[in-house]
């Protein structure tokens, strides 16, 4: 980042370059915190949420999958529209946009209407994060991007382990509406942190939406978005019913479920900051690592479900399989060339598709009679599909050997 990219910041335009991207980080972290919280804290509540809309869990499991699919259409659709915006302007723009869904989603009347609102609210998610992410790894010398980037979804990761269980247990103890609002008052600090911290970068040209579009022209594109879809659905899988497979199969008490969920973001928190680290030293081959490690716990999972300590520890691995990110977005960067817009947002949508496949196929197995903990053993399939793209991607590239940036 240079000193003349600061210029048309504000408040902090005179302040050492290190310590205004460590601001820039942090706001982009705490936007990431925002939605992270919002994204996943529909887990813990689902049994309240689906005793008071009055329909079953496996329900309430598809407004998780609303959201999912509200980030699916909206990350493409946002980052075409946005591509001519400046960064600054458009993280704003995008940041609002999730406050008010998440506003929305509070006063829903009904189960239809909060499914709709669900979906409104995940429009801005992927191209936040794929414009976040880009605008990390500017702030750095390329060995670091993956680096970067993992700092800015560390916001997610410690929503997981911070902000979604105190929002379960505001939930719990209120109203599960009340967890929305919250989330909506953090999406505002954001707004307001990006706005005194980001500069309006006047180096970076906006790019034409038509370029952004030839990012989907390159195979190794869809191989990156397919293993997210397919190869990390199975953490969605296990940890949507998480609250259900502790109170139906574990048997403990309601006051456990907001400490699974911290134990699972436990695991968050160090699978983002490994997959960082995997993948300065491994390249590409990180991935491979991490969907053989998420395969082996969910096959695992079933098992560890039967007693309180070992589901604990269970939740901890599941939670970090969240190590596939860092990795796959950093891949998605490099493949792009001059799509980085599109194609860092598109990585959100492909893992949101995850998060909408993995607590319908979850769901499948359970109205089908096969258990709560049938989900383990769904989600092991899914990173076994995973494993399969990530051969065929390795595959491809030995024979149509990619010339990528970190490579010189």
């Amino acid at each position: 980042m240079s000193d003349s990219s600061l210029e048309t910041l504000s408040p902090l335009a005179d302040a050492p370059v290190k310590a205004v991207s460590w601001l820039i980080l942090l706001a982009l972290a705490v936007g990431g915190f925002a939605i992270g919280t919002g994204e996943f804290v529909i887990m813990g509540l689902m049994p309240d949420m689906a005793r008071d809309l009055q329909v079953t869990e496996p329900q309430v499991g598809h407004v998780i999958s609303s959201y999912a699919i509200g980030v699916m259409v909206g990350a493409p659709v946002l980052a075409i529209f946005g591509a001519r915006l400046r960064r600054r302007h458009l993280l704003l723009l995008l940041m609002l946009f999730f406050a008010a869904g998440n506003i929305a989603s509070a006063l829903a009347p009904d189960y239809h209407s909060l499914m709709l609102a669900r979906f409104v609210a995940g429009l801005p998610h992927g191209a936040y994060f794929g414009v976040a992410a880009l605008v990390a790894a500017s702030l750095v010398v390329p060995n670091k991007r993956a680096a970067a980037v993992s700092q800015v979804m560390l916001g997610l990761t410690v929503a997981i382990l911070v902000g979604n269980p105190l929002a379960t247990a505001l939930g719990q103890s209120v109203s599960w509406r009340y967890a929305f609002v919250a989330v909506a008052v953090i999406a505002l600090l954001t707004v307001l942190m990006i706005a005194l911290f980001l500069p309006l970068d006047a180096q970076h040209k906006p790019s034409n939406p038509l370029t952004e579009l030839q990012a989907f022209r390159r195979p190794q594109v869809w191989f990156a978005l397919g293993i997210g879809a397919i190869g990390f659905a199975g953490m969605f899988c296990v940890f949507s019913y998480l609250a259900m497979t502790l109170l139906d199969v574990t048997k403990v008490e309601r006051s456990m479920v907001p400490l699974a969920m911290a134990a699972f973001g436990l695991g968050a928190i160090m699978g983002n900051l490994a997959g960082g680290w995997l993948f300065e030293r491994l390249q590409f081959r990180a991935v491979g690592v991490v969907l053989v490690w998420s395969a082996l716990v969910l096959l695992l999972f079933p098992l560890a479900a039967q007693a309180l300590w070992s589901i604990l520890l269970a939740s901890v691995a599941v939670g970090t399989m969240v190590a596939l990110s860092p990795p796959l977005q950093t891949r998605l960067m490099d493949v792009a060339a001059d799509a980085q817009t599109l194609a860092a947002s598109a990585h959100h949508a492909a893992f949101n598709i995850a998060n909408a496949l993995g607590p319908w196929l979850g769901g499948m197995a359970i109205v089908a009679g096969f258990g709560w903990t049938s989900t383990g053993y769904v989600g092991a399939a899914t990173a076994v599909g995973g494993l399969l793209l990530y051969w065929l991607a390795r595959r491809h590239e030995r024979r149509n050997p990619l010339a990528l940036p970190h490579e010189g």
